[in-house]
């Protein structure tokens, strides 16, 4: 298996960053569409356990926008092939000195890359 092809790598990288950048403006169309419509979706949260991407889309759309802005600390991205990839990422949330962490499965798919699973946590 062919891990961090420089030109997949690129493509994933472009799209976390574009998650992020979503994340952090409370961009909900954007962080819709970057999440796989299946119902194998799924996103467990800091303080959620969300299975399908229509729990995951009713999460985005209540969520509160304020209090988004956050610092990466750590990011981590490996492809896998062509089509897999996971980014894991370590973050502080503005005003906070609790180190948060995130997990996403990405795939490609014919609408192009999308997470399949997420999870956020904090540490305590």
């Amino acid at each position: 298996m062919d891990i961090n092809l420089p030109d997949v790598l690129a493509e994933v990288t472009a799209v976390f960053d574009r998650y992020e950048q979503a994340l952090i403006t409370n961009d909900v169309p954007v962080l819709d569409e970057l999440f796989w419509k299946s119902p194998h979706t799924r996103r467990y949260g800091v303080g959620e356990n969300l299975y399908g991407f229509d729990a995951i889309q009713a999460f985005r759309a209540s969520r509160p926008a304020q209090g988004l802005a956050r610092t990466l600390l750590k990011t981590a991205i490996t492809t896998y092939g062509h089509d897999s990839a996971t980014a894991d990422c370590e973050f502080l949330r503005e005003g906070s000195s609790t180190t948060g962490r995130q997990s996403q499965t990405w795939v490609r798919t014919a609408e192009g890359w999308r997470v399949v699973a997420a999870h956020v946590s904090l540490l305590a």
